[in-house]
């Protein structure tokens, strides 16, 4: 039975070794990145695009949150089954956002 057990621990200790430590030179780049980020939010609000200023706004947001979920998660570091968990989280977003913009576009036709 205790070869069973140090077999069982010796597996523990190999999943606990796939953590990746990340230095904190990277997650100071990451939080200027977010900053600038931040900046250019901040200065593309007082920019008039006419009809692109959201599309700008959530571009600059989707690439910070990005940011977020790959380094602050570490999604990056993660499993392919982490990975596919976030993507499938994604494209489920992807799914209701779209239904939903379908029936605000649609919602007028044939009263006009």
């Amino acid at each position: 039975m205790s070869d069973l057990q140090a077999e069982h621990h010796e597996h523990q200790a190999e999943q606990h070794a796939e953590n990746h430590i990340v230095s904190p030179m990277v997650y100071f780049v990451i939080l200027c990145s977010l900053l600038v980020g931040t900046a250019i939010t901040i200065g593309a609000s007082y920019l008039d695009w006419g009809p692109w200023n959201p599309v700008v706004a959530i571009a600059i947001a989707c690439t910070k949150a990005t940011l977020v979920v790959l380094f602050f998660m570490h999604i990056k570091y993660s499993s392919k089954l982490m990975k596919l968990t976030v993507g499938a989280g994604v494209f489920t977003f992807l799914i209701l956002v779209g239904m939903s913009l379908s029936d605000y576009f649609t919602r007028a036709w044939g009263q006009w």
